[in-house]
Parts: structure tokens; C-alpha cells; sequence
């Protein structure tokens, strides 16, 4: 096991010590997001890079010893992470840059890169003895509790909108989870699982409160990392709700330097949709976190969409310590983005996954990224979780009789011969 030194709250860096805080920073409130920390002169004499590659399972549990957990743990035996990270010279000529890959999470088990904080905090309540666990959630990551509990037989009670995609809703009543369909906005879930967790003694893994999530999530960040042969791209890009994502990013890249097993750290770019984009806001604002309030929010990017981020603190210091940006799209710009990323790498992304290709060209006109750079977009969730909204980025389908002539007439209409 990663031996854990301090609990750090991300503000006003008071320091816990293990164990005796479960969330959040009693003195700054939900605001104040802790960083698990570790003994790194201890890991880095007892672990390597060439430890890690040698022949450990295809799976986020092969960096076990960098994680907050005993190495003899019990863990879910779902195959979560290591994900696959594809080149993508054809979204590279698309938006004019050197090199474009594309990691594509929504290949985990219930579909999007919930799974690995979902994973971590189940193995956590294992280690616990806990048996309930319980999350609010626009989908994704109650999807994401709901499959890990079930592979161990924990009890799960998900707090999700009523508006959540149908097709998500569906995902955690096969699970079995008990879900609370909220007639109000994912932050008053949010907060209503929060308040019924403390009353029942609930395991919450509620993003950014909990401060595994970011244990489990920073793992993509070391994927990427060794599967370019621990050679980081130039900027890596990523959609932004919570801010849970990017600020385990911005933790997995900083333990790896803190080892000595990467020289820098990317610039990470994170993408808001424009009806959701508080964070676009304060970070152009120079804003502090604590002075961030809550704003109304519309988008179909349903897996984005945050009115007051929860981990907003860690965001913002993940794209202001590494030189990054955050950077809105309209929804128009969202859904086309869907087919766009489809017919270039065969990857069939949710809205607020492919946000990230419409993120990375605003990028480009913006002066963020550099046509020189190699750049990572993370995709975090796969299409058929939003079929509905793919169905609207597309059209078309030649509708035919039986007939050889009227096929042959359609295809040569269809593509102007």
C-alpha cells in the first residue's frame, strides 16, 4: 500500500491526518476538497516504472502500489482501466495539430471513466466493512457505484434527477441499486444524498466530496503516461462537471513527477458546455472557489452539467498550475462532435465525451493549443448511454424497396454520381 501521510484541504492546506477526517476540510466546509498524500521518497526507493510494465493485469489495479488501499486488498472484479489510447492522424489533420490521440474510457465496464473512482471507493468500503454505499449522480457515476457494488454484493442507493437520460436510469435498476429519481437539479441531489448518508451511516461517493474518487480517476492520467512510454503529450483535454475528472488528472500526472517518472506535467484544457460553464467563467474572472455561487444551467450534455462544481477548487488549480484553460461550446457544437469523432477513430462517444473535440478546435482558434503539440482527448463515456441525442446528429438511411436497381439508384444519388 501507498503509505498515506496527510489529508491536505486544497484551500487552506490544514493538514489531517489519515483517517480522522472522512470528506471534506472541517474548517472550509464542501468547498475545501482534501488530496490524499503520500511518503513519495518511500515509493519512489521501492516501486519503478519498470515494476509496473512488467507483466501486471491489463487494469487500473496494476498501479495498486500508488493507490490508497493494502496491496492484499479486495477489490472489484470488474475490469476497469487501462483503457485503450488510440492515434488519431485523422482528427490531427481535422484540427491542424502534430499529433492527436484518443483515449476512449468508454470502454469500462458500465461505459464511462466513473468506473475507476466507483471501483476505488467500493474496494474502500470493503476494507471498511461498510455495506452501503450510496451516490448522487447525473448517470454516469451512479451507473458506475451501482456495477461495482453489485460485483461485491453491497447494498447501493443512487440520488439521480428525474430528467436523467432514460437509458441510464435503466442501467442502475438492472444493477438492483435503490434510486431516488429527485424532481429537482443534480446539486439538490446532490446534497439531499449527502445529508441522508450522514443520517444513515451511508458510504457517500459523491464526486469531490469523497476524496477516493480522485484516487481512482487520477489512474488515467498514469495510463496515459505509460502508454506513451511515460513520455506525457503537450496538452491533454478533457469535459469539466464537477471538476473531479481534471483534478485527477492534474493529481496522477503530479504524483508521477513527484517520483521522478515524468519530467512535466501537461497542460490540461477543460470543456464546459456554454449552458454550463461556471467554472469557464471563474477561471476567466481570476475567481477563488470559495466565491463561486451557484448559477442555473442548461445543456444536453446531461454527464456535464454542474450549477456549482463540487470539486471546483481542485479544477481550477489543476488548469492554473499547469498553464491550461477552460473553454465553452454550445450544444450545437457538442452534438455535431458526436459523428465527427464516430468517422474519424471509430469511437462512439456520449455528448460530453466528444465535447472534447469541439473544446480542442476552439482551443486551436484560441491560441491554447499549438499546431506543434501533441495532444490527448480523454473521452469519458460511451454513446449508447445518450442514444437519443446521437440520433439528433444524424440523419439519412436510404430507405429502399427489395430491389437491386432501386438500391444501386439510391447509393448513386446518395453520394452524387
Amino acid at each position: 500500500m501507498a503509505t498515506i501521510t496527510e489529508l491536505r484541504c486544497v484551500l487552506c492546506e490544514r493538514s489531517y491526518a489519515p483517517d480522522s477526517v472522512q470528506y471534506t476540510c472541517p474548517h472550509c466546509g464542501p468547498v475545501g476538497t482534501l488530496d490524499i498524500l503520500y511518503d513519495y521518497d518511500r515509493l519512489a526507493q521501492t516501486v519503478s516504472r519498470e515494476d509496473i510494465s512488467a507483466g501486471r493485469e491489463a487494469s487500473m489495479w496494476r498501479y495498486k502500489r500508488l493507490l490508497p488501499i493494502g496491496i492484499d486488498a479486495a477489490v472489484p472484479p470488474l475490469q476497469v482501466g487501462f483503457t485503450p489510447l488510440y492515434d488519431a492522424p485523422r482528427l490531427a489533420s481535422e484540427l491542424g495539430l502534430r499529433r492527436v490521440w484518443a483515449k476512449d474510457d468508454g470502454k469500462n465496464p458500465t461505459g464511462s471513466l466513473k468506473d475507476r473512482a466507483s471501483a476505488m471507493v467500493v474496494a474502500r468500503a470493503m476494507e471498511q466493512g461498510i455495506d452501503t454505499v450510496s451516490t448522487a449522480s447525473t448517470g454516469n457515476a451512479a451507473a458506475a457505484l451501482a456495477g461495482a457494488a453489485a460485483s461485491v454484493g453491497l447494498r447501493t442507493i443512487i440520488f439521480v434527477p428525474a430528467a436523467a437520460p432514460e437509458a441510464k436510469i435503466a442501467q442502475l435498476l438492472v444493477y438492483g441499486a435503490t434510486v431516488i429519481l429527485v424532481e429537482d437539479t443534480y446539486d439538490v441531489a446532490f446534497d439531499l444524498c449527502a445529508e441522508m448518508s450522514a443520517l444513515e451511516g451511508w458510504y457517500c461517493r459523491n464526486t469531490g466530496m469523497n476524496p477516493f474518487t480522485i484516487e481512482g480517476k487520477k489512474t488515467a492520467a498514469f495510463e496515459i503516461a505509460e502508454q506513451l512510454g511515460w513520455q506525457p503529450p503537450d496538452v491533454v483535454v478533457v469535459s469539466v462537471g464537477d471538476g473531479n475528472i481534471i483534478a485527477g488528472l492534474h493529481k496522477g500526472f503530479a504524483d508521477l513527477q513527484r517520483l521522478g517518472w515524468i519530467e512535466r506535467i501537461p497542460r490540461l484544457i477543460g470543456v464546459q458546455a456554454e449552458g454550463s460553464s461556471p467554472l469557464v467563467k471563474a477561471w476567466q474572472a481570476g475567481m477563488d472557489a470559495r466565491a463561486m455561487q451557484p448559477v442555473e444551467v442548461q445543456t444536453l450534455a446531461d454527464s456535464i452539467s454542474a450549477g456549482l462544481p463540487r470539486d471546483r477548487a481542485k479544477a481550477l488549480r489543476a488548469v492554473r498550475e499547469t498553464g491550461g484553460a477552460f473553454i465553452a461550446v454550445p450544444d450545437e457544437e457538442i452534438l455535431e462532435s458526436i459523428p465527427r469523432v464516430a468517422r474519424a477513430t471509430g469511437i462512439f462517444a456520449e455528448p460530453s465525451a466528444a465535447a472534447v473535440y469541439a473544446g480542442a478546435r476552439r482551443g486551436v482558434e484560441l491560441g491554447h493549443i499549438h499546431a506543434d503539440e501533441s495532444v490527448v482527448l480523454l473521452l469519458t463515456g460511451n454513446g449508447l448511454k445518450d442514444v437519443r441525442r446521437a440520433q439528433q446528429a444524424v440523419s439519412g438511411g436510404l430507405r429502399v424497396p427489395p430491389d437491386i436497381d432501386a438500391i444501386r439508384q439510391a447509393l448513386g444519388h446518395a453520394e452524387g454520381i
